[in-house]
C-alpha cells in the first residue's frame, strides 16, 4: 500500500531576498528543511551575498544587513546552482516541495539560474510535485477574511512560529501548516470553499499538483474580475501560472 504523502518525504523551501519582484530581485537567504512521517529530520539554511546592497525595507523584514550578507554569505551563482541542485534531486526522488507563496520563490531561483548559470530550473529537468500552502488555503478557506501571510496562516492552523522571516523558520512552518490543512480538510464539514473539494489525504502527490495548477488560475481569474469591476489594474499573464512564471508568460 502507498504511504499518503504527508508521511512520506517532504521539503520544505524559502526564501528571503532583496525585494519582492519575483524576476529581478535575489536571495539573501534560503532554507531547505526535510520533514519524513510528519516530523522534520534534516535542515538547512544558508546566508547569501547578494552582491548588491539590501535595500532598507528589506532588511526591515528579515533583519539580514549588508555587513552579515558579506561577511557570512554564500556567493550568490553557488547559492542558486546549490538550491538548483536539490530541487532537480526532489524531482527525480518524487519529493514535494513545500512552501507559502511558492510561485514567488521558485520564480525567483529560475530568473537568476537564467542569468547567473545560463540555465534554469525547467531547463535542469525540476518537475517535482509542488504543495503550496497558500493555494490550498484560498481554495479551502475561501470566505475567510483577512491577510493570508505565512504567520496568520500559522495561527489559523493552529502552528507556533517564532522568527517569521527567517528562511529556515518559515520552511518549517509552511510544512508544518500542510499538515495541518491535510488534517483539517479530511473532514468536508471544515472548507469554505465552492462546490464539492476532495478531501486533502486523498489525493495523490501529482493530484494535487494538478490541482492546485487549476486553484490558482481560478483565483486569479476571479481576483482580475473583482480588479476590473474596481476599474484597477487586472493581474499580468504571468501571475496566472503556478508553480514557476516567467516575465514573457502567456
Amino acid at each position: 500500500m502507498t504511504t499518503p504523502w504527508q508521511f512520506g518525504t517532504l521539503l520544505g523551501f524559502d526564501l528571503e531576498t532583496t525585494g519582492i519582484d519575483r524576476y529581478n530581485d535575489v536571495p539573501v537567504s534560503y532554507a531547505l528543511v526535510e520533514f519524513n512521517g510528519g516530523k522534520r529530520v534534516s535542515g538547512a539554511s544558508r546566508i547569501v551575498n547578494p552582491g548588491r546592497p539590501i535595500p532598507a525595507e528589506a532588511m526591515a523584514v528579515h533583519g539580514i544587513t549588508d555587513e552579515r550578507a558579506q561577511a557570512e554569505g554564500q556567493p550568490l551563482d553557488e547559492a542558486i546552482a546549490e538550491i538548483v541542485a536539490a530541487l532537480v534531486a526532489a524531482t527525480r526522488d518524487e519529493i514535494p516541495i513545500v512552501g507559502s507563496n511558492l510561485p514567488y520563490d521558485l520564480s525567483m531561483v529560475e530568473a537568476c539560474a537564467q542569468r547567473l548559470l545560463g540555465f534554469g530550473l525547467l531547463d535542469a529537468g525540476f518537475n517535482a510535485p509542488v504543495i503550496d500552502v497558500l493555494v490550498i488555503d484560498k481554495t479551502y478557506a475561501k470566505f475567510r477574511k483577512g491577510k493570508k501571510k505565512l504567520d496568520v496562516l500559522c495561527e489559523v492552523y493552529g502552528i507556533t512560529i517564532e522568527g517569521a522571516h527567517d528562511a529556515a523558520v518559515d520552511a518549517t512552518a509552511a510544512v508544518e501548516v500542510a499538515l495541518a490543512q491535510v488534517a483539517m480538510y479530511a473532514d468536508a464539514r471544515n472548507h469554505r470553499g465552492e462546490g464539492t473539494l476532495p478531501l486533502l489525504d486523498q489525493l495523490s502527490v501529482r493530484e494535487l499538483h494538478s490541482l492546485q495548477a487549476q486553484w490558482h488560475r481560478t483565483w486569479a481569474e476571479g481576483f482580475t474580475k473583482f480588479l476590473s469591476e474596481k476599474n484597477l489594474k487586472p493581474l499580468s499573464p504571468d501571475e496566472f501560472v503556478w508553480p514557476i512564471s516567467t516575465p514573457d508568460a502567456k
